[in-house]
């Protein structure tokens, strides 16, 4: 029996490792690319030497320019393309799509002028079809070395979670499940500005008292705005969220820690960022974080401070010693809001918690 097709639209390197383990596992693999060159070089020397050099792709993933193509007869489709260009894609690939695809995203970024996370782009576009993200502590440079990583699947379909939990699982990576769909993908977004703030941290000398104080304040402030968007603050403790946030604010291999590295060396934003060379999603997450919160009135220093110093210019210093001063004394904030909801008795994010 011929293998079933699997879809990973984009040529990245957490696409390229999600398309290798999926075709490991025994599934034909059809990987799109926009980059004609690299097509090529990627069927022929069975290396995405751009983003991943020196790792070997499975004989089962085969390269293509042709997004309809590449979506042509596959009934899971993971989406890893920047925020920027997400709708578009999707958008493509729907005349070539069956009813009953799976779309998942791996996208950790919020649309610009729309504050839409990307699996509400793609219900946007695709209003029928089964969604889902995938979302965790996921560096492509450590799970093309196997190291031992977990991740989760969130929708609230669980058909979707047991089916890219078939696809993916393997004996290095392990896929938990989630139905918090919202708050395991806004936790994927958030966390890349405290990335940005933990790298700039790290390239003023400051040391690990410093980043775990950045890690901790940066969850609660995760929370207190997912909580504000409906999305459950409890999901903020999982891979998705704290996991995740570990892991991208204390590693180099982190695009947004490095951003947040060329900015404490005093380098301009935009230079900060082209020379990561590849999409870092933080700085427009940021932008689109920083005005929500403005609006719903979300009290969010870190990601305010780093607006600061990244879209008004101001001295780093200065806004380190303003938040320094300004930050709240309330060390943990859920059992509080809890204990106010209770008194109300009110049950809160469809849990049963009185």
């Amino acid at each position: 029996m011929p293998a079933q097709t699997v879809s990973v639209l984009g040529g990245g390197s957490f696409g390229t490792v999600i398309a290798n383990i999926v075709a490991q596992n025994g599934y034909r693999v059809n990987f799109w690319m926009r980059n004609k060159a690299l097509v090529d070089q990627v069927n022929a020397t069975r290396e995405n030497a751009q983003y991943l050099p020196g790792y070997t792709l499975h004989d089962g993933v085969f390269a293509t320019d042709d997004i309809e193509l590449a979506v042509s007869g596959s009934r899971l489709v993971f989406v890893a393309v920047p925020s920027a260009y997400f709708r578009t894609v999707v958008r493509t690939m729907l005349p070539a799509l069956s009813a009953d695809t799976i779309l998942v995203s791996t996208t950790k970024g919020i649309e610009a002028g729309s504050f839409l996370l990307m699996s509400q782009v793609m219900r946007e576009e695709a209003p029928d079809a089964p969604i889902g993200v995938l979302s965790g502590p996921n560096l492509a440079s450590e799970i093309a070395r196997r190291s031992l990583t977990g991740t989760v699947i969130a929708s609230v379909q669980e058909s979707v979670r047991e089916r890219v939990r078939e696809v993916l699982k393997s004996d290095y990576f392990r896929v938990y499940t989630n139905d918090d769909m919202f708050g395991v993908e806004l936790g994927g977004s958030l966390k890349n500005i405290y990335a940005i703030i933990a790298g700039l941290a790290s390239a003023m000398g400051m040391g690990q008292n410093t980043n775990s104080m950045l890690i901790t304040r940066s969850l609660t402030e995760m929370a207190r705005f997912g909580r504000e968007l409906g999305a459950d603050p409890m999901t903020f403790l999982g891979l998705a969220g704290v996991g995740d946030l570990i892991v991208t604010c204390s590693s180099s291999l982190s695009r947004n820690f490095r951003v947040g590295l060329a900015l404490g060396e005093g380098k301009p934003v935009h230079e900060a960022v082209a020379g990561i060379g590849q999409v870092a999603e933080g700085v427009n997450t940021l932008k689109q974080v920083k005005e929500k919160a403005d609006e719903l009135g979300v009290y969010m220093p870190l990601a305010s401070g780093l607006y600061q110093i990244v879209y008004e210019g101001k001295p780093v210093n200065q806004v380190i010693a303003a938040l320094m001063l300004g930050e709240g004394a309330l060390d943990v904030e859920y059992e509080a809001h809890r204990a106010k909801q209770l008194d109300k008795g009110v049950c809160s994010y469809g849990r049963r918690i009185c």
